[in-house]
């Protein structure tokens, strides 16, 4: 069961693959967490600033995750592929592994309701889960502890009003075009990410359901 998650930014693609990962047993893996533990300064700097990593160096990050015992019976995957030439490298990936391509949930939110979600982010940095401060479901118990971990959350530097602006262009032009390129393949689902996480991820379960369930 390889899942991979398609959305705009700040719309609950790290969330819903945390759920997926807790309910169905499987590993989250996010490019981005896979980048921001690589030990070099210039590249943080680059994605602080609202740019992306190289696709070469992206990739061999993502091999060596899936090569390892516990992506063996599936995984999440979000934050890759982020275009159309990253979706063929994938897909190169995949086979050279000898991995199932899996489907791809594709979170749908507007433009508007993401700006206003991108402001109350907060990441705890042990356990990666992920809290909101403007959304009444997505609040930690205690303000600034982890519910899973008590750990302290933190702002990525990446979560700035002026960064969400360049990483939603940037999305329109490369990332949202991999919405047809999947749905030719018949690999897409959409699910309504405009509401709760709740809502967004009965819709992600009952996908899953039917189709793996019959397996």
């Amino acid at each position: 069961m390889n899942i991979t998650f398609i959305a705009p930014p700040a719309a609950g693609k790290g969330t819903q693959s945390a759920k997926v990962s807790r309910k169905y047993g499987l590993p989250h893996i996010s490019t981005g967490d896979l980048l921001r533990k690589v030990d070099d300064e210039d590249l943080q700097n680059k994605l602080s600033q609202g740019q992306f990593a190289s696709d070469e160096l992206v990739t061999r990050l993502l091999e060596e995750r899936l090569k390892e015992d516990d992506c063996d019976k599936g995984y999440v995957l979000d934050g890759f592929p982020r275009n159309l030439k990253q979706a063929k490298i994938y897909d190169e990936l995949l086979e050279k592994l000898h991995k199932d391509k899996g489907i791809v949930i594709v979170l749908d939110l507007d433009k508007e309701i993401a700006a206003k979600r991108i402001i109350g982010r907060k990441v705890c940095p042990n356990c990666g889960e992920v809290f909101n401060n403007l959304i009444e479901e997505s609040k930690p118990k205690q303000e600034g502890i982890c519910d899973k971990c008590h750990g302290n959350l933190t702002s990525r530097d990446d979560d700035s009003e002026e960064t969400f602006e360049k990483r939603y262009q940037i999305y329109q032009k490369e990332t949202a075009p991999l919405i047809k390129y999947y749905e030719s393949k018949n690999m897409a689902y959409h699910v309504d990410s405009s509401k709760d996480s709740d809502y967004a991820f009965k819709g992600i379960e009952q996908i899953i359901g039917g189709l793996y369930d019959k397996h």
